[in-house]
């Protein structure tokens, strides 16, 4: 089999770090990469850490002139973080008869806040004969795969707690601008008041995929959100807060099953968050039959793990049968050691 076919949809903090992870893997080749007009015409090289040597140069172009019918195995979408944003390029990448693996966050789980445009996306793909999946490290893991794992092991599931204390640092200025970096606490109120401010975007995923995992019938999500002040000046190198500013958000979700709340989202979040003393982490807390109490500290790098997901998937999504796709639908993820190829089944190889 020839080498697995990748092209990369944005070359921002996620798409170089992706891009830079497929070049140290065995029996896969990234033939394209789209960025922004900016960048076009410009070697993919130019935005990586990684020096060309003797590889072949990769030039950066439109989404018409990379994009072509079958051009690859699949495309890497990360541009946007909301699935009615996403969806013209989802759709733009599935008619091309390519599967697509995408970091925006409502795409992990799309049918609990679009389920209309999930509806369609699945069409879309099963149409062309590809198939669609949204993940990352949270959405995608952290707060709700890990989670619903934990389960198997429990007779009697009566409340879950899905806690992570982690650093935004990573992140590149999508997330910054979500987050409320560097504004003040009076405009991060504000702009929460009015919807300007979306902080984490994951939470009706998460809550709703976790439920449904498990058989749980929800009738409401709420959530909250606070700004995390910080004392000191923070910088990090994609954003910036002064002392009495912005320099994170605290956010809660709830998942209410017959009235009560049965799921619980725990999620501060800041840049640099060892400047202040703030240890990261991620936590697993479930009551039932066992008690289960599982510890991660400190946390799973947000940046590394969300390339991770994203590379470590394409195996998962290029032998998935047609449609849209979930992580609960698909074989777990794990990390690509050894030959890309030799994941891929061979129906995979004959059909697709």
């Amino acid at each position: 089999m020839q080498n697995v076919k990748v092209i990369i949809w944005g070359l921002g903090a996620m798409g170089s770090g992706m891009a830079e992870m497929l070049l140290g893997k065995k029996g896969v080749d990234i033939v394209g990469v789209v960025g922004r007009p900016d960048k076009e015409g410009k070697s993919m090289y130019d935005f990586l850490s990684i020096k060309r040597g003797n590889l072949p140069d990769v030039i950066i172009g439109s989404p018409e002139a990379v994009i072509t019918e079958k051009a690859a195995d699949v495309v890497l979408l990360c541009t946007d973080s909301f699935t009615a944003k996403a969806f013209e390029r989802i759709q733009f990448i599935l008619e091309k008869n390519i599967n697509c693996i995408t970091s925006a966050e409502e795409m992990s789980y799309p049918k609990a806040k679009e389920p209309e445009l999930a509806k369609k996306i699945d069409e879309i793909a099963r149409a062309n004969g590809v198939s669609v999946l949204g993940t990352g490290i949270n959405p995608g893991l952290i707060m709700d795969l890990l989670v619903i794992t934990m389960t198997g092991c429990c007779k009697e599931v009566e409340h879950i707690t899905s806690r992570r204390i982690n650093s935004l640092s990573p992140f590149g200025p999508a997330v910054m601008e979500e987050q409320g970096i560097g504004i003040t606490p009076e405009s991060f109120r504000a702009n929460v008041k009015t919807g300007e401010l979306s902080g984490h975007v994951g939470f009706s995923e998460s809550i709703s995929m976790i439920a449904d995992a498990i058989g749980w019938k929800l009738n409401d999500i709420k959530q909250s959100m606070e700004p995390i002040v910080t004392s000191v000046d923070r910088k990090s190198p994609y954003g910036f807060a002064k002392a009495g500013n912005v320099a994170g958000c605290a956010m809660k979700g709830y998942g209410y099953v017959d009235g009560d709340m049965k799921i619980e989202m725990d999620h501060p979040q800041q840049i640099e968050p060892e400047q202040v003393g703030v240890k990261t982490g991620d936590y697993v807390i479930i009551r039932g039959t066992p008690n289960i109490n599982m510890i991660n500290s400190p946390e799973v790098p947000g940046g590394i793990g969300t390339i991770a997901m994203c590379v470590n998937m394409i195996p998962q999504i290029i032998n998935a049968r047609p449609g849209l796709q979930t992580m609960i639908t698909l074989p777990v993820p794990r990390a690509i050691m050894g030959d890309m190829r030799d994941m891929i089944s061979e129906e995979a190889k004959i059909v697709k």
